[in-house]
């Protein structure tokens, strides 16, 4: 593996219990260090290497600031690579997923911006208890098969995540 690890680059061990706060301000503490303008001066090599550390900062950065990504590169990382598109044999989540979809056209239809805020309140409750799942199995070798399911989840919750405050945005227009 070339590129360092995205935690190393933060002085961090990998871990999915994070604090945000410190990581986005050691980010931009390193973003400073490494920015593009610095070099200006520069030979071009010197340049390009300056620009390749800032993309890598910042892929790092965006990487481990969102739960489900930050999920998905401890699974990587711990040799358990995702494949990006997969059938999912997750019935009951399955379910879940149709009735959120549900409820949101439903609150689309009816423009229910309080019920959009619950609706919004509910599915953060959601994702931090995944989120708390996850980082209690995650370096658990037995419960890969866990791990990797519960980042799935993840990943949908977020996408729902977007989607209500997409439908905030236009419901307050």
């Amino acid at each position: 593996m070339g590129t360092p690890c995205h935690y190393a680059l933060f002085d961090l061990q990998p871990s999915f219990r994070l604090d945000l706060d410190k990581l986005a301000t050691r980010y931009r503490e390193l973003a400073r260090e490494v920015h593009p303008d610095r070099f200006a001066d520069a030979s071009e090599r010197e340049q390009r290497v300056a620009l390749e550390k800032s993309a890598a900062l910042n892929d790092a950065y965006q990487t481990l600031r969102s739960a489900p990504r930050r999920a998905r590169y401890l699974l990587a990382i711990g040799g358990h690579e995702v494949p990006q598109e997969v059938t999912v044999h997750d019935p009951d989540f399955l379910l879940q997923q149709m009735q959120w979809r549900e409820e949101l056209e439903e609150l689309q239809d009816e423009a229910d911006l309080d019920g959009v805020a619950v609706f919004k309140k509910r599915l953060k409750a959601a994702q931090d208890t995944l989120n708390e799942d996850f980082a209690a199995c995650w370096d658990v070798p037995a419960e890969r098969d866990k791990a990797e399911r519960l980042m799935r989840r993840m990943q949908f919750l977020d996408k729902l995540a977007q989607e209500v405050r997409q439908l905030e945005e236009r419901l307050d227009d």
